[in-house]
């Protein structure tokens, strides 16, 4: 059984997909803790969640007559039972995205049949996180594939460019930037993409965040 903290319909707010419908599973508990997280509330071990078999959410991806489907968190992938929910989502003809954290290895679910697309964070030093970040997971990366770049400081971009440049990522997926809610104006990320001629990297903006409450569940 998965612990799904919420599920819902909405538009997606960043990646390829972004302004896309797309029905949202969220899972209960991450192995992370970054100083910038907007879900913390899901991601301890004992978050609200109701408990529900891969077939059941299935079941309900299928009735909402919703493609897109993005399961996050959380971290999906500390759940056993990914594998067998992504092969029934695919086998129904929905296109899967798993967003995780960039901790965890991603091979089993690359190298699989039934393959989603992932979108990959790397934890810049604001986040507190970086030391956590399992670059092997490069290797396994296509067109289909993102890594995304949350900064809040020049300090953040700068290493951004560094792991950019040094794992040919625009070469092999889709690079994103995003800044930190409150904490780096767009402009600024802007001016150090110019300055660093940062080609085939795109800034993000998440929209469900404009469109509502930054903090608002359920969206």
């Amino acid at each position: 059984m998965i612990p799904v903290a919420e599920h819902f319909i909405s538009i997606n707010g960043e990646g390829t997909k972004a302004g896309e419908l797309a029905f949202f599973v969220r899972f209960r508990c991450c192995n992370l803790c970054c100083s910038y997280c907007d879900t913390r509330w899901a991601c301890t071990d004992d978050a609200p969640a109701e408990m529900m078999s891969a077939e059941e959410i299935a079941s309900l991806v299928r009735e909402s007559g919703i493609v897109n489907v993005t399961l996050t968190g959380g971290e999906p992938l500390l759940q056993k039972e990914l594998p067998e929910l992504v092969e029934l989502l695919i086998s129904d003809g929905r296109r899967v995205e798993i967003e995780t954290n960039g901790s965890i290895d991603i091979s089993p679910l690359a190298k699989s049949k039934s393959r989603p697309s992932f979108t990959l964070d790397y934890k810049l030093p604001s986040s507190g996180m970086e030391k956590h970040m399992l670059t092997g997971n490069y290797e396994y990366l296509t067109e289909s594939d993102t890594v995304k770049f949350v900064s809040g400081s020049i300090t953040d971009l700068e290493r951004a460019k560094s792991i950019i440049d040094r794992y040919s990522l625009t070469e092999k997926c889709h690079v994103y930037i995003s800044p930190v809610f409150g904490r780096i104006q767009p402009a600024e990320i802007v001016e150090f993409m110019k300055s660093a001629r940062m080609n085939n990297v795109r800034l993000q903006l998440q929209l469900h965040k404009f469109i509502w409450d930054p903090m608002k569940k359920g969206v």
